[in-house]
């Protein structure tokens, strides 16, 4: 099975599927922050989380949502020709504000010339009932996506970085949103210390079966001025190079459900905070050199799918409907 000229259900394919062109994201600041900051649940963020809230390439806050948006566009349209956009809202939590004000700087979004989409980055215990309200009400004017942290289904490594939530909150989110017509899209960590090979892909196996649309496969960066940074001076932790993420990658993707979106298979922290690992700064690169290990091995997303446990299995968790 093939999506287009990728062996795995990528983005762009969806995109140019479901809209009949290449799409781009606007990378938006809503100027909030997250119960693991404020006090609420800690002060210090989760343990990878840079000063940005991982919205490090997100426009700046001091500026309106609209003026965000035009300034981002202007720069994507200097190098090529786009006439469609996705509201992109990455930095910290995006649910995280009275629902005034959410209703405010998201309708602004998704009224913007040329906007296909509103995704907003969040976490699953930051979506009260009013908020859902509002999301199913906006995804009635163009598609909404909603971007769960979730990173690991195991606990013990929950806890270790912070997470804040079990994964029952994020069971629960991902059903309350899915029962009102929006996409959900699972965020993931690999090679988070202490996890094996197969605690990951008990991630990935876990997430075939509660539903979600889109998976982000991220590799875990270590940056500067983090708790993580400090705990990597301390122990040296092992980093995978990228010949061992590349298998793990399409290790996963092997496992994947087919239906799912892969809206992110690596990434790139900034090149100024990035402490390792390095070879992920070359974003390009890194993408070649899986995609070139896909085409040698001769696989494809779901290659093992009906074969991974649980997959044909009617007493497995399942989020409702």
């Amino acid at each position: 099975m093939r999506w287009g000229d990728k062996p795995y259900h990528s983005l762009d394919f969806e995109m140019k599927k479901r809209f009949g062109e290449k799409v781009y994201r606007l990378t938006l600041n809503g100027g909030m922050t997250c119960p693991n900051r404020d006090g609420t649940l800690g002060s210090r963020g989760c343990i990878f989380c840079s000063e940005g809230g991982s919205g490090d390439f997100a426009a700046p806050a001091s500026l309106s949502v609209t003026e965000q948006m035009e300034q981002q566009k202007n720069l994507i349209l200097q190098k090529r020709p786009v006439h469609r956009f996705i509201a992109y809202f990455q930095a910290y939590t995006n649910t995280y504000a009275p629902v005034d004000y959410l209703e405010k700087i998201f309708t602004e979004a998704v009224r913007f010339p040329d906007v296909a989409a509103l995704s907003i980055a969040t976490r699953p215990d930051c979506i009260p009932d009013d908020v859902l309200a509002l999301l199913e009400k906006l995804n009635q004017e163009v598609p909404v996506w909603v971007e769960l942290g979730l990173q690991t289904i195991h606990e013990r490594t929950a806890a270790f970085i912070r997470r804040g939530y079990p994964l029952s909150c994020f069971c629960d989110t991902a059903a309350r949103l899915k029962s009102r017509g929006i996409e959900v899209i699972a965020h993931t960590i690999l090679g988070l210390p202490g996890e094996s090979e197969q605690d990951m892909l008990e991630t990935i196996d876990f997430l075939n079966r509660t539903g979600v649309s889109g998976i982000k496969l991220q590799m875990l960066h270590i940056l500067k001025g983090t708790d993580l940074a400090d705990y990597y001076r301390q122990t040296g932790f092992y980093v995978m190079d990228l010949e061992e993420y590349s298998r793990l990658i399409i290790r996963c993707v092997e496992r994947l459900s087919p239906d799912i979106v892969v809206h992110r298979l690596t990434g790139d922290g900034p090149g100024s905070l990035l402490i390792a690992p390095q070879w992920s700064a070359h974003k390009r690169s890194v993408l070649n050199y899986i995609h070139a290990q896909f085409r040698l091995q001769q696989t494809w997303q779901g290659k093992y799918f009906a074969e991974t446990p649980g997959n044909q299995d009617s007493s497995a968790p399942q989020l409702s409907t």
